[in-house]
This record gives structure tokens, sequence and C-alpha cells, in this order.
């Protein structure tokens, strides 16, 4: 089994090396398990556990105050599950696997995502707060009389802040930096079976019930018999490019891992102008990684056997 983890394409971190230690733990974990798919599920649990990630604990907020949960999961026979929009669910990545696994669909949304993931066991409620976007939202004074005086209320918020917590002149916000650019994602390869998973708390006051690229195939996430690959940055932008199929559609025309993500984080920024993350593996066992923002953090394991 070889596993690989991101925690988001952003801005540098504050205490690196304390979420470097996450990331180890969350590929170590995924080593262990018994397939690509329990590899990535695993990992990603670690990492949604975790308040330092905007993944499960810890996910950004949106204009209402809440927090939604989005997730999405494939393999490299294209069995697919996704999940958006869930409030109060820290195992995103596990319902994307229980609609992949239970149910004839590729998408499931919102309370119906929620009810879904609790009828099958997954726990609901969950507190997902973390101490750093309590304090945040607690110095903010949102409007409270609906969609389009919330929409006018974030639209110079929501702005400014890019996926890797910088303002639009480029500044580094204090304020924001560690709030929405940390998206989680993972890909395992065992044998000739290959997963992908990405998991996210979307962006820092997002209009409530937008939902950006993790959950859609082909950009948060994508996996096919060449490649698996996860994806994190400008979640709009990754959409309109598709780029975890684009990454995948390179290794298919013959590059390996990490030329075709190097090449579609290249691509991405000439096509966009915005700041993005990919991970992949192809099933030759290569792995790959690019980036165009200030940083992104990965870990990697491999079992002795491989």
């Amino acid at each position: 089994m070889q596993v690989l983890v991101h925690g988001g394409a952003g801005s540098t971190p504050q205490e690196p090396d304390a979420r470097q230690a996450v990331l180890d733990e969350a590929a170590a974990s995924g080593r262990e398990q018994s397939d690509p798919v329990e590899a990535v599920t695993a990992a990603i649990g670690v990492l949604e556990s975790s308040p330092r990630f905007n993944a499960g604990v810890g996910s950004a907020v949106q204009s209402d105050g809440e927090i939604r949960t989005d997730a999405g999961i494939m393999t490299n026979e294209r069995d697919v599950g996704a999940a958006c929009s869930m409030p109060g669910v820290e195992r995103a990545v596990a319902v994307a696997r229980l609609v992949m696994e239970e149910t004839p669909h590729g998408f499931v949304s919102g309370d119906y995502a929620v009810s879904l993931a609790e009828d099958y066991g997954i726990e609901t409620g969950v507190d997902l707060w973390a101490e750093r976007t309590r304090e945040r939202w607690a110095d903010l004074e949102p409007p409270e009389d609906g969609p389009r005086s919330e929409l006018e209320w974030i639209r110079e918020r929501y702005g400014r802040t890019d996926p890797d917590g910088r303002d639009e002149d480029g500044a580094n916000d204090a304020d924001t930096a560690d709030l929405d650019h940390d998206t989680v994602g993972a890909v395992a390869i065992d044998g000739e079976d290959l997963a992908a998973a990405t998991s996210t708390g979307g962006r820092w006051l997002a209009l409530a019930g937008r939902v950006g690229d993790v959950p859609q195939v082909g950009s948060g996430f994508y996996c096919c018999p060449s490649a698996a690959v996860s994806a994190t940055g400008a979640g709009e932008d990754i959409a309109r490019v598709t780029l975890s199929r684009r990454v995948a559609g390179h290794v298919e025309r013959g590059l390996d891992a990490d030329a075709a993500a190097e090449l579609g984080i290249e691509e991405f920024a000439e096509l966009t102008g915005s700041t993005a993350g990919v991970i992949a593996i192809d099933a030759r066992g290569q792995l790959g990684s690019a980036y165009n923002s200030d940083g992104m953090q990965t870990a990697r394991a491999t079992d002795r056997s491989t």
C-alpha cells in the first residue's frame, strides 16, 4: 500500500510542524488498511478530526454562521460517491463512501445526506467549531434578514480572501490566512487498485449553501485505471477547469504522476490566474504533487512490502 495525503494548498500555515505530525499520522493510518478505499477513508478521517485543517472539526463558516462539510471519493473502477452541505457531520468522507457503496446514486446533499449518514451509524450533530473559527466569527456582525443581505455582506469579505489567505492586493491577512485553505485529500494504491478522496469545510464566509469543487467528480477528486488525484485551492476555478480530471488525463497520455501534476497546475494558473495544488498517484505507483500557492504540506507512507 502507498498513501499520499495533503493538508491544503495555501499560505504558510501557523505551527507547520504540528500540522505535519497530523499529516504523517494520517498517511500512516492509511498505510495500515486493507485496500485503497479503506486507506483514503482512514487517512482523511484523521485529518477531519483535527482542528488544524479545514475539514470536519475546524471547518470554515458560511454566511449564516453554519458549518457545512463536503467530500468525494472514487476508485479506479470509477465507482464514485459524494456528499455536500452537511451541518454537524465531521466524517464527510465516510458519508461520501456510504453514497458510493450503499446507494444507486453518485451524489447526495444537505439534510438528506445527514439523515442517510445517521441511519447508517455515522455520527451527526457534531460540534465542528474550533477555537480559531469561533473567535473569528465572534468578531463579525452578520446580517440576519436572509440570503440577499448575506450576499451583500460577504461580497467584499469573500472577495478579499482567496484559498491561500491573501487579500486581493496580495497582502497576507492574518485574520483569515488559516481559515479556509486547508482542504484535505488522499490518494492510495495497492497492486492495481487505486482510490482518491477529498474533504472540506468550504471557504470562509461563502454564501450559505455554497458548494465548491471538492464533491464534484473530476474537479476536487478523480480516479480511473491510470491515476488517482485530489485537488485543493480556489474551488470555483478548480471546477471550471476540472483540475483533477485534467491531471489524470495527462497520466493517460503517458506522463508520470509528478509530471502530470506539474503540468496540470501550470495550465490551471494560465487559465485562471488562481492558486491550487494537487496530489496524484499513477498505476505504476509513482507519486506526484504540485502547487502554485505559498505552500502545500503533504505526507507519504509506504508499506515495506511495496
